[in-house]
């Protein structure tokens, strides 16, 4: 197995993470953190995992990014000698707020018993 796909993830979400905070203005008292990347075999599509604090900003900060996202692609490409660099899309990683969920469950039925 490569170990040029983990390496490509790490390097695009370091670079993103200081991108993001210089180049772009987030709603104030908002914490924006790159989870994860994850790149196609063919490096053509990349897949870039958000934790969004408050979640109340999570819709207006994908937003934010999706319309920048053609600028941060130009930033990187200047940054990285990847050919081809992978398109970007953004998602919220929901793992954090599921797991807070089923704590919340599994208390209930303890509660319960």
């Amino acid at each position: 197995m490569s170990h040029r796909l983990p390496q490509v993830n790490e390097l695009i979400r370091q670079e993103l993470s200081t991108l993001l905070l210089t180049e772009i203005e987030f709603p104030k008292n908002s914490l924006v953190t790159i989870l994860k990347v994850e790149v196609s075999k063919d490096l053509r599509y990349g897949k870039v995992w958000l934790s969004v604090m408050p979640v109340a900003y999570t819709k207006k900060i994908l937003d934010k990014l999706a319309a920048q996202a053609g600028h941060l692609q130009f930033l990187l490409n200047k940054k990285l000698s990847l050919k081809p660099l992978p398109r970007l899309y953004f998602a919220i990683d929901e793992t954090e707020a599921k797991a807070a969920e089923i704590d919340e469950l599994l208390d209930r039925i303890k509660k319960s018993e």
